[in-house]
């Protein structure tokens, strides 16, 4: 089954580009399992700009994120539980508790679930703008990396 997500993304991008990229990005934020990494560090080889791939991603990173502490302010806990489980809601409990805002940050800057803290700041009731801007301080270093080093590696290999 991921290996058929996996698919549909890069048919995605490869078929409406930025659109395709902002649709994953949009999506992964929530609910899906395919990150836009990917897509970030091989940028060229969808033949996309480095830097409105970047754009792009976070644009629809921080609205996804957005939709996710929706579902989670409107949904709860129960809601939360059957998508991701206990074990989930446990680990995102604890990051709240030590880390508060910053907990967002880390989740969009390091492999930690975003989608699973989007969810929880919205349970947990963040305050909006706080958690709208720790998801953009998270995520914008991260592609921005992610895509410069596609393309240096890129360069070096041949893409």
């Amino acid at each position: 089954m991921f290996e058929s997500l996996v698919n549909i993304a890069e048919q995605l991008v490869l078929d409406y580009g930025y659109i395709g990229l902002f649709l994953i990005s949009f999506t992964e934020s929530f609910i899906q399992p395919i990150i836009p990494d990917i897509f970030l560090a091989s940028n060229t080889l969808f033949g996309l700009d480095l830097t409105i791939s970047v754009l792009v991603a976070i644009v629809g990173s921080v609205l996804g994120g957005y939709v996710g502490y929706i579902l989670g302010e409107k949904l709860g806990e129960d809601a939360f539980l059957k998508v991701f489980g206990e074990k989930n809601y446990k680990r995102g409990e604890n990051l709240f508790k030590k880390y508060g805002v910053w907990g967002v940050v880390i989740a969009g800057f390091t492999p930690v679930p975003y989608k699973v803290v989007a969810w929880l700041a919205g349970i947990f009731e963040m305050p909006k703008k706080s958690f709208l801007i720790a998801t953009f301080v998270g995520k914008l270093p991260r592609y921005v990396l992610v895509a410069y080093f596609g393309m240096e590696f890129g360069k070096i290999f041949g893409f």
